[in-house]
C-alpha cells in the first residue's frame, strides 16, 4: 500500500519553513502524560518564540482556517483557539 505525503514544499505550507518552530516541535505539543506543570512551562517557552517569530499572523491564521487540534500555533493554545473562536461565531 502507497501512502501519500505532505510535503513542506507544498504551497499552503511555504510559511513553516520561516518559522522559529521548525525544528523544535515538541516544544508545540503536549504529550498525554504530561504533568499539567510541564504543560504550562512548555506552553509558555512555546509562546515567548512565537511572539519573536516572522511568520506568527501565518501560522494562527492556519491553525484557525484549519482548526488544529492540538498545539502552540501562532502564539495560541488550542483551548485559547477554541475560546476564540466561539467568540468570532457569536459576535
Amino acid at each position: 500500500m502507497q501512502h501519500s505525503v505532505l510535503t513542506k514544499t507544498d504551497e499552503q505550507w511555504a510559511w513553516a519553513d520561516l518559522g522559529r518552530c521548525r525544528d523544535i516541535p515538541d516544544l508545540f505539543y503536549n504529550g498525554e502524560d504530561e504533568a499539567k506543570a510541564t504543560r504550562r512551562r512548555k506552553e509558555t517557552a512555546a509562546k515567548k518564540l512565537c511572539a519573536q517569530c516572522p511568520v506568527i499572523d501565518a501560522c494562527r491564521r492556519h491553525a484557525t482556517y484549519n482548526r488544529e487540534l492540538y498545539g502552540v500555533w501562532g502564539g495560541m493554545t488550542e483551548a485559547e483557539r477554541h475560546r476564540q473562536a466561539g467568540r468570532v461565531r457569536t459576535g
